[in-house]
């Protein structure tokens, strides 16, 4: 019996290369063979899948998603030609959570601007005392976006002792902390704004001048949502005025982050997006998006489809 065709066209992990290869009739944009023969789709939540590419594979009947964010995957083309969509969430949740608190240390501590000084050679040469940061314990955190992965960032928050409350667009049964009413209530309340909403046009530059004049003069933004839930002129602008303490990015409204006065602020740590990059997790991502695949195939439920 023939294995299906499947057509990847993102970057992938090696691991999930080889898992592909092995299971299916692996193709890519290079060598797609003939388009009516594939049946299945493999992409990143960072590429995407458009309306062009679904034009292209007149027998596409799935697509497995590796990532959660979905704003670049045209799902309601999809749902209209019958085409399932498999993706790879909770997995990656712990992580994500784990870099945002990373990025909050490494912000009020300057850790990025403390090695820089080491590595210079700058603390040999003149002996000074390094500037001083912001210390995290015992703040007000405030997450927009209570669900899978601002939960957890919420319970890693608890071990620092933190007043915790968060803006949703609905109150979160089983949440014990507050919600409030606005972001931008939120913004004015808390020293450090997590970002963990989804990406999509509801959400688009929802945090915009007027959340960061909110946030104010102490404030840190930390974001490992979407680039897009930022107004990212409007917070560049905050940051080279001091409008806003600092800021801590995992993600930008373009990818990767080239031209940009980010890069020359020195009130920022700005990382590659990588906020799902470990050894452990990007594994199970992969082996999310094969066992997708696979189920569907043989007429099994898949083992998560966005809403």
């Amino acid at each position: 019996m023939s294995k299906p065709v499947i057509l990847n066209i993102a970057k992938i992990p090696a691991v999930l290369q080889q898992s592909l290869e092995r299971e299916f009739d692996l193709r890519t944009l290079n060598a797609p063979g003939d388009a009516s023969e594939i049946s299945g789709l493999v992409s990143s939540a960072i590429r995407g899948v458009d309306l062009a590419m679904l034009d292209r594979l007149p027998g596409l009947k799935v697509m497995s998603i590796f990532g959660v964010g979905m704003d670049k995957v045209d799902l309601a083309a999809a749902r209209r030609r019958g085409i399932r969509v498999g993706y790879t969430p909770d997995v990656l949740n712990d992580c994500v959570a784990d870099l945002a608190i990373g990025l909050m240390i490494a912000a009020s501590r300057k850790i990025p601007q403390g090695d820089d000084y080491v590595r210079s050679g700058l603390w040999a040469q003149t002996g000074k005392v390094f500037d001083l940061g912001d210390r995290v314990s015992g703040k007000r955190m405030g997450i927009v976006g209570m669900g899978r992965i601002g939960r957890i960032i919420a319970k890693r928050l608890a071990g620092f002792d933190a007043e915790i409350r968060y803006f949703s667009r609905s109150e979160v049964p089983g949440c014990p902390h507050e919600r409030v009413a606005s972001l931008r209530e939120l913004a004015a309340w808390c020293d450090y704004l997590f970002l963990a909403v989804a990406g999509s046009a509801q959400t688009r530059h929802m945090v915009d001048v007027g959340v960061l004049e909110a946030l104010g003069p102490q404030g840190y933004l930390i974001n490992v949502a979407r680039g897009s839930v930022v107004d990212e002129q409007a917070l560049i602008a905050a940051l080279e005025n001091e409008a806003i303490r600092g800021a801590a990015l995992d993600v930008y409204e373009v990818e990767p982050l080239a031209s940009s006065r980010l890069t020359g602020l020195r009130n920022t740590v700005l990382l590659p997006h990588v906020s799902s990059g470990t050894n452990e997790t990007r594994t199970a991502m992969s082996n999310m998006v094969v066992e997708n695949l696979k189920r569907f195939y043989a007429g099994e439920p898949m083992l998560a489809e966005p809403a």
